[in-house]
């Protein structure tokens, strides 16, 4: 099943199934106005969903339109909590090399993750709008799941069962701001503004045999101005999301509608390419002693995309500008 949230006056959309091919959308309003209305009673209305799903991609679902990603926001466009992990082991291997760090103690065994800000999601043809480009402006691609409810102590095995959708995002990183605010041990504020999201949500039936082991094994295509950067595969994660919860949960519950990242998806195989500037940059240090490439500047584009094996797109894919936030956000404050 496929789901996405269309843009209207409130701030958390309209929900909408979505077909399979992405070509059309069907309003699920009497059912669940928003994802996260649908997400704290899955067991309730997935079911209801379902039928409508099957009748969708059929042909056979009255009142069915045309879908446009451009009018999507992201699947969630808020949630009570985000999580974002480090499940690329290579990505923290390169940085330590590069930037010659001490390795993380227990990194093999034990998740990293922090806590982001939810409150504000892009949708994936959003403008990504920041400040300066002296921040260092970096796209990461990667994936996420959603959950439902999760009982504190939850194991990695139980964990499986709660994921309930998957998605696609690219986690927007401020490189010249983060350095500090890891050395402070308080964790990212200003280095992490909002993360856009591929339109579209999946339930992980849809992926078919890619989802397994709690990974999505397919590559995640990167384009930056139009040229490849890189296609490093989804399979490659250390812990699966199922670990990342149950590392999550260890000590408390996690809500419903609690969003899970995988951190920039990354493969020890260096011709795969990147998915963020930074691990490029990383490698031409290694190399060469120095980086050779620069981060975004206002008016760059990023494209992130994941096919299936049918060579459709799953999730809609991220097509975003970087964009000077100054003028408007000036405004905004002062109003």
């Amino acid at each position: 099943m496929k789901l996405a949230t269309l843009k209207s006056t409130g701030r958390d959309g309209r929900l909408v199934l979505v077909s399979r091919d992405l070509h059309q959308a069907l309003e699920v309003g009497d059912i669940a106005a928003t994802l996260q209305q649908a997400i704290d009673r899955w067991d309730e209305v997935q079911p209801r969903l379902q039928v409508l799903y099957r009748k969708l991609n059929e042909g056979r679902a009255p009142g069915a339109f045309a879908f446009d990603p451009a009018q999507a926001g992201a699947p969630l466009p808020r949630t009570y909590q985000w999580l974002d992990g480090s499940s690329f082991i290579s990505h923290g291997q390169l940085m330590q090399k590069a930037f010659h760090l001490e390795p993380i103690e227990d990194v093999e065994s034990i998740a990293l993750i922090y806590q982001g800000a939810g409150d504000d999601f892009l949708g994936s043809r959003d403008d990504i709008p920041l400040p300066s480009e002296q921040h260092g402006i970096d796209f990461e691609g990667e994936f996420a799941v959603v959950v439902d409810e999760v009982p504190m102590g939850c194991s990695a095995d139980a964990a499986m069962a709660h994921i309930k959708l998957v998605l696609q995002l690219n986690d927007v990183s401020l490189r010249a701001l983060a350095p500090r605010e890891m050395k402070t041990g308080f964790g990212f504020i200003q280095a992490k503004p909002s993360s856009s999201f591929a339109a579209v949500a999946v339930t992980p039936d849809e992926l078919g045999d890619a989802w397994r082991e709690g990974r999505v094994h397919l590559p995640l295509q990167v384009e930056w101005n139009g040229e490849w950067f890189g296609n490093p595969h989804g399979g490659a994660m250390h812990f699966g999301f199922h670990h990342l919860i149950a590392h999550a949960a260890l000590t408390r519950r996690l809500g419903a509608g609690t969003v899970v990242g995988s951190g920039t998806v990354s493969n020890v195989d260096q011709k795969m390419g990147s998915a963020c500037i930074a691990e490029r940059r990383a490698i031409e240090m290694i190399e060469h002693g120095a980086p050779r490439t620069g981060f975004m500047r206002f008016g760059d584009r990023v494209r992130m995309e994941v096919l299936g094996s049918d060579g459709q797109s799953l999730f809609g894919g991220i097509d975003q500008r970087v964009v000077s936030s100054l003028g408007a956000g000036k405004a905004l404050c002062e109003s």
